[in-house]
């Protein structure tokens, strides 16, 4: 037991926790790309059109939605080791379970109670950094857990369709659930004695929120506001680049494997990039405020081309320009998940966390829906790729105009509450 409570070994044991959150959120995002992949197959299969398949993606979003805020709290109550376990379990088996659906109805149930499982997924992830960090680790965390998306995404084109080709398209879904029951095992048994440190002990998991506090406070909606206008993007362009590349520049399924891959590959390289920028910044004097929102206008300037990628005759160089973007959105985000840790109290952090996953998958949601009716109603992509390219600088006022000084939390006078 000594050993278990030792410092190196709790620091092994906090870096085995970072690793695990890491490959929880490669299955989760394993998991939502295999529907658009498999689209051609599943259109025939049950019949879709562009605007019924908006509707299933947004149905996921608005079951996010409506779940995270619960899960948020679930996390704040339990802690992080059992909210993440058990909804890990729920979203592998829920997954699944698509293999053995016979009807649209039933696909879409099998969706809907994936997107309830994975709705801890970010309140967990940020909590998780933020309770089993210290601060100055904290930005190298999180850059690398904010990978793990890119990451899910780019294995998914090279991987999941030859497996649906070889085995058909249900054992696409047996694989990806099976790796989230054997993820469950190792997370149960990595992390039994896993301790905060020290230096970010709080009251107990169970400490309730003060909910009049919580919506009163400027900072949540700074970080509602921009996790909005940010995650509008990302749901929209991971439900269908898919499609793009074959709308657009008329690949087949098989070809759309590489394309794909590439701008999620630079997507993760953006959410690398991401954890040594603000640190860079504070190094060469600039102010925490100044460090953290200079590093989000740098990567909210590098998404303004991305209409340029639909009036490209390449689609690899459509796809180093959607890629671009990719890179810029995960070191975005990141410093969005950056500043929550650095400002909000962490009985909260869980809480405000689902609070701007509820408004990134609304904005998701309208975005998939807005897709899907300019597709059906001729208008092509050019629409959202022109409010994607904008979004990030709009994000970046509006946490400027909301909070004009970031100040950390344990900075702050009567901050903890």
């Amino acid at each position: 037991m000594g050993d278990d409570n030792s410092a190196a070994s709790q620091a092994r044991r906090r870096y085995l926790l970072i690793a695990l959150v890491f490959f929880g959120t490669v299955l989760s995002y394993v998991d939502r790309q295999v529907l658009a992949l498999l689209k051609p197959t599943l259109e025939a299969t049950f019949h879709w059109s562009d605007e019924d398949f908006a509707h299933l993606g947004s149905a996921f979003s608005l079951a996010m939605a409506t779940s995270v805020l619960f899960s948020g709290w679930l996390v704040d109550r339990f802690g992080v080791r059992i909210a993440y376990g058990w909804a890990v379990a729920i979203w592998s088996l829920a997954g699944m379970a698509h293999a053995a659906a016979a009807t649209v109805t039933q696909f879409v149930l099998a969706r809907v109670t994936l997107a309830l499982g994975e709705s801890v997924s970010g309140p967990a992830t940020v909590k998780a950094t933020a309770q089993y960090l210290p601060l100055r680790e904290r930005s190298f965390g999180l850059g690398i857990i904010t990978t793990a998306p890119s990451i899910g995404a780019i294995m998914t084109p090279l991987v999941i369709p030859p497996v649906a080709v070889l085995f058909g398209w249900q054992s696409a879904f047996l694989l990806t659930g099976g790796l989230g029951v054997i993820w469950v095992f190792l997370w149960v048994v990595g992390t039994r004695h896993l301790r905060a440190p020290r230096a970010v002990s709080v009251a107990p998991a169970k400490a309730g929120v003060d909910w009049a506090a919580l919506f009163s406070d400027r900072r949540t909606w700074a970080i509602t506001g921009s996790k909005a206008m940010a995650d509008m993007v990302w749901w929209f362009l991971l439900f269908w680049i898919p499609d793009l590349f074959s709308k657009v520049f008329g690949l087949s399924q098989a070809q759309i494997g590489g394309p794909v891959a590439l701008t999620y590959a630079m997507a993760a390289l953006g959410a690398l990039a991401s954890g040594g920028l603000f640190p860079m910044f504070l190094r060469k004097g600039l102010s925490f405020n100044a460090a953290r929102k200079l590093s989000m206008l740098c990567f909210a300037v590098l998404i303004l081309p991305l209409p340029l990628a639909l009036f490209i005759g390449s689609p690899w160089a459509a796809a180093a320009i959607i890629g671009v973007a990719l890179f810029a959105h995960n070191g975005f985000v990141t410093n969005i998940f950056g500043v929550t840790a650095d400002i909000i109290p962490l009985q909260r952090v869980g809480t405000v966390t689902a609070l701007s996953s509820v408004a990134g998958n609304l904005s998701g949601m309208g975005m998939i829906e807005f897709a899907g009716w300019s597709l059906t109603n001729g208008h092509g992509y050019w629409p959202m790729f022109a409010v994607a390219s904008v979004a990030y600088l709009a994000a970046t006022l509006f946490l400027h105009l909301v909070v004009p000084s970031i100040v950390p939390v344990h900075d702050m006078p009567g901050a903890a509450g």
